[in-house]
């Protein structure tokens, strides 16, 4: 570890240390602190704040994030800011009924427990042992790829307590995914995991939930469905599900159970790529498209979108053009690092 300095969050008041060797937005992880944030690479530009005072140092980042223009004006990207000296740093993006709720890092050895197949290029992975990691349902971990230093992020579908459970979709010559679909990780196989992150967890409210998923997007969102179930929440709310073809669907059998113990939910898969004449009467097209044509009052509900990058970003815009105001979208939008 090296020389730690101080960070004061206005306009919340909040004040913690972190140290040179990390970033500003581990450092706020570590101790407990949600700061909003999303591929935590310097790509998506969620974690941008103003530098009120202090220098900071960054890693490797996109210009498309922060523009040379912005980072002069005093804008930094916490995932890749390191403090100089101390800091103090305005908020632009954040929750404060979040912000103070979090649980502290932890990192666990943990023993591969299960790898099942869920589709063609969708695996279940289960792991086991260590001590059981506290998170928030909705939320991520980091994964450490065997013999390096790089992590791929994954989002538990399990409840808090005990193993933990992934959907991790399989990448061609990805280098966690690959693992998986080559037998090069197997049941009994020790991986390092560091986690929670992330701010998709379910806020208060009495506003209608809409839930909007595809691929093994459906991981956070149904570690917040059973959590509805185990704390007995029953607002009004919709799944919608995105998929190519009926052979992309999984999990059927327990969202159907999850529907019966949840009256209010309202699970609707939505098949892009299949031909008309196929045996299906569910949904046809884009989901995006579907959620568009079914739901007349979007601007009154709070929205959850988790899936391929190019989904959110469909799912942001046909929101925002519905009137669902921006501070009730939650999201992890992952980055298209190989996986």
């Amino acid at each position: 570890m090296g020389q730690t300095f101080n960070v004061r969050l206005e306009p919340v008041g909040i004040e913690f240390e972190v140290d040179e060797d990390e970033t500003v937005l581990r450092g706020a992880f570590r101790q407990g602190l949600m700061l909003m944030h999303g591929c935590k690479e310097g790509q998506c530009a969620a974690c941008k704040s103003f530098l009120l005072d202090g220098e900071v140092y960054l890693d490797k980042y996109s210009n498309f994030a922060l523009n040379d223009f912005e980072k002069e004006e005093g804008w930094t990207l916490l995932c890749r800011a390191h403090a100089e000296s101390d800091l103090e740093v305005e908020l632009i993006n954040y929750d404060e009924e979040m912000l103070r709720s979090g649980v502290p890092l932890q990192t666990e050895t943990m023993r591969v427990e299960k790898i099942e197949e869920l589709t063609h290029d969708i695996r279940r992975l289960v792991l086991s042992g260590g001590d059981a990691m506290q998170f928030k349902p909705g939320q991520y971990a980091d994964i450490t790829i065997p013999g390096s230093e790089e992590v791929r992020s994954f989002s538990m579908a399990n409840l808090p307590g005990g193993e933990l459970e992934f959907m991790i979709k399989l990448y061609p010559d990805g280098k966690f995914s690959g693992l998986l679909a080559d037998s090069k990780l197997s049941e009994g196989d020790e991986v390092e995991v560091t986690g929670p992150f992330g701010v998709f967890t379910l806020r208060q409210s009495e506003r209608p939930l809409l839930f909007v998923g595809g691929g093994a997007g459906m991981a956070p969102i149904l570690s917040l469905l059973r959590s509805m179930v185990e704390k007995g929440i029953d607002r009004k709310a919709v799944y919608y599900y995105g998929a190519r073809t009926e052979q992309d669907l999984f999990h059927l059998e327990e969202l159907e159970e999850l529907a019966e113990q949840l009256p209010n939910l309202t699970f609707v898969p939505a098949l892009s790529d299949i031909e008309d004449g196929a045996d299906w009467d569910g949904e046809r097209g884009m989901v995006t498209d579907v959620v568009t044509r079914l739901e007349e009052e979007l601007g009154e509900m709070d929205a959850y979108l988790c899936g391929p990058p190019p989904m959110v970003d469909a799912a942001i815009a046909m929101l925002d053009a519905n009137g669902v105001p921006e501070n009730r979208v939650y999201y992890d939008k992952f980055t298209t690092t190989a996986e």
